[in-house]
């Protein structure tokens, strides 16, 4: 009876490591030229200024068709910061904005991708930034998967949604005389991703 009973714990635990070591093994990569991290913010109430982040890594582990299954990371640079105004730009790398000296990295993980009814989806995870970290909730829409023409396999994603920068600490800002801010709280983020598989 013990060796039966033996059997049987040492069956199930051999199911369980192999549940483990056979689990999710499709690696998806970005390609950058086909690919964008994007953000846009008010300024001086009237209107928007844009950028995007020029160097980062996006990994996705994912064997559904529908992506439901994906763990995301992203990694950005940044000090790869282009609003294309040098001036701006310096001075959103340092100390009053991400002090990208002490923090050169923003990081993203999943923690769970959500197919809605409506075909669209909602990506949760951690944010790490100016050496904060929080859950965020954002948008998504997965394009699909499709065969390219050189016999490579893609997948598209757009990512989007808002942040409130001053929960990072990045609370720079000037008062205009009317009495509003010159730089808006809400950051809204833009991102277009193309993944190749493998």
């Amino acid at each position: 009876m013990k060796k039966k009973l033996l059997k049987s714990v040492l069956f199930l635990l051999v199911i369980n490591v192999a549940s483990v070591s056979f689990g999710q093994e499709t690696v998806w990569k970005i390609d950058p030229s086909h690919s964008t991290m994007g953000f846009s913010i008010d300024h001086l109430v009237v209107s928007e200024t844009v950028g995007e982040f020029k160097d980062y890594t996006v990994t996705i582990i994912s064997d559904k068709e529908d992506f439901t299954d994906a763990k995301i990371n992203v990694i950005i640079q940044t000090s790869s910061i282009d609003t294309e105004d040098n001036d701006r730009d310096k001075h959103l790398k340092s100390k009053d904005f991400f002090n990208v000296e002490k923090y050169p990295q923003i990081e993203f993980k999943s923690m769970e991708f959500t197919k809605k009814p409506n075909g669209e989806y909602i990506l949760v995870g951690t944010l790490q930034m100016h050496g904060i970290t929080k859950k965020v909730t954002l948008n998504a829409k997965f394009g699909g998967i499709i065969k390219d023409l050189w016999g490579g396999t893609r997948a598209g994603l757009k990512i989007w949604g808002a942040l409130d920068r001053y929960e990072y600490g990045l609370k720079y800002n000037s008062q205009m005389e009317a009495g509003g801010l010159s730089i808006g709280r809400e950051v809204r983020i833009e991102c277009r991703v193309e993944l190749i598989k493998g």
